[in-house]
């Protein structure tokens, strides 16, 4: 599988208690914080429900030398 990075880009204050949960499931919790995920079902489900407080971006594994 293919791994994405996700960036949260706005806060959960008044968000709804279960859009927090998955923020925090996610490894989230805080404007900037970056967290790399395999590309499976149950995490693009949670970044479906959060779509409008996070970014996601596909995380290239190359190291350029």
């Amino acid at each position: 599988m293919e791994k994405i990075k996700i960036i949260q880009i706005r806060s959960s204050i008044k968000r709804l208690k279960s859009q927090k949960r998955t923020l925090n499931a996610l490894g989230l919790g805080r404007i900037g914080k970056e967290v790399l995920h395999e590309a499976s079902p149950s995490i693009l489900g949670m970044i479906k429900k959060v779509e409008h407080l996070v970014k996601v971006l596909k995380h290239d594994n190359k190291i350029n030398k």
